[in-house]
């Protein structure tokens, strides 16, 4: 318990560091919660051997969610923008492939990679899409549409409780939508299909 304890405090630490160097880019001021990440990896593809691509990973909160719903860590890609963040990931995950890269780039960054993928089931965003102008935010969403197998699934949280579309989403049909009210800010997790 107490080393659980002492993760969370160390995350929390370089997360707010991050945070205060570039608050735009990390767009929360904590690692997501245990609670939000339970509501995103409930997500995750039914079919083992399907990638996920996580955009926005931080410190790993979501990612540890992940991998505790069954994902296997060689199915996991992450893109993180943080160089910093981006190496704590790899250490945290040595299995799974982290990209340090921008997330706008992810078609090209996913054939450059180790192991080059082409499909995911999957794309579980933390990415802060208020943050940008919607245009970039529905550039973002075409790719996410490319990059997803038939009937994969864009999972997004957004602090902006008070509405189920997340910015660049119109292109998707909305599947779930829900509330995460443990967490700091409390998020709403929002679920598109292709």
């Amino acid at each position: 318990m107490a080393k659980k304890i002492l993760a969370a405090l160390s995350d929390s630490t370089v997360f707010l560091r991050e945070w205060i160097a570039n608050p735009q880019r990390t767009g929360a001021v904590a690692p997501s919660s245990p609670q939000l990440g339970a509501a995103m990896a409930r997500w995750l593809p039914r079919n083992p051997d399907s990638y996920v691509l996580e955009l926005g990973p931080g410190t790993g909160a979501v990612t540890d969610a992940l991998l505790k719903y069954g994902l296997h860590e060689d199915r996991l890609v992450a893109i993180e923008h943080n160089p910093n963040l981006a190496k704590l990931l790899h250490k945290r995950f040595p299995k799974a492939q982290i990209i340090h890269g921008d997330a706008w780039d992810l078609d090209q960054l996913l054939c450059d990679c180790p192991r080059p993928v082409e499909k995911v089931g999957a794309v579980i965003s933390s990415l802060p899409l208020l943050n940008f102008p919607k245009e970039k935010a529905d550039d973002l969403a075409r790719k996410i549409r490319g990059i997803l197998e038939p009937r994969g699934r864009w999972v997004q949280y957004s602090y902006q409780i008070i509405k189920d579309r997340s910015r660049g989403s119109d292109d998707f049909k909305l599947v779930a939508s829900k509330i995460v009210w443990f967490n700091i800010p409390p998020a709403r997790v929002s679920v598109f299909q292709k």
